[in-house]
């Protein structure tokens, strides 16, 4: 089975894209929700997070997660020490959950592939792609943030201009009809090189 990883920057629309493949039949593993469902309910995830960032990470044993991006969006060097915690746990996670699925191919959503140096783990690498301003509008208006705390969000991720030489596909996330018929398009060309 291929393994497929989905990545674009905050506000692309790759949930969006996502749920479009689900619709399709493939399985997709949302690295974002299992992540916060690892830092709740794995034990051994919880402690390195209090030891990392302290008792106030956690309110009646769930992740506080205003606390949390709080300190680690504002310094670089905590946001890298949480991802050494998180990023280990989830990648056993999605590979336990891989061999539970079928399919011709399954798709990791992810955001962080490059940043991350992940890009060896996936057979191919769809990206997707929307313009700066947009995607800082979309995240404003989804997260009820002000500008500067979505900015802060987005310097700790690559730029779309250094994923796409990176990436085997580009979805393009402008219009949803569009992005809907790109998707079926590469959903057919996945599935035969699959077989």
């Amino acid at each position: 089975m291929r393994i497929v990883g989905l990545t674009g920057g905050i506000g692309s629309g790759k949930s969006t894209v996502a749920e479009m493949f689900r619709a399709l039949g493939i399985s997709v593993y949302d690295s974002d929700v299992e992540a916060r469902n690892l830092m709740t309910s794995s034990a051994q995830v919880k402690e390195a997070i209090v030891e990392l960032l302290g008792e106030a990470s956690y309110e009646d044993g769930n992740l506080n997660r205003t606390f949390v991006a709080s300190k680690v969006f504002a310094e670089p060097v905590l946001l890298k020490a949480l991802n050494r915690i998180v990023h280990p746990a989830v990648r056993e996670h999605f590979a336990h959950w891989v061999t539970k699925q079928e399919g011709p191919y399954v798709i990791q959503e992810t955001a962080l592939i490059f940043e991350n140096g992940m890009q060896d783990q996936y057979d191919h690498i769809i990206l997707v792609s929307a313009p700066y301003e947009i995607r800082l509008e979309r995240v404003m208006r989804r997260d009820q943030a002000i500008k500067e705390q979505v900015l802060e969000r987005m310097r700790n991720q690559l730029e779309d201009d250094k994923k796409k030489d990176l990436s085997h596909f580009i979805i393009d996330n402008l219009d949803l009809e569009n992005t809907r018929r790109q998707v079926i398009k590469l959903h057919e060309t996945l599935a035969n090189q699959a077989n």
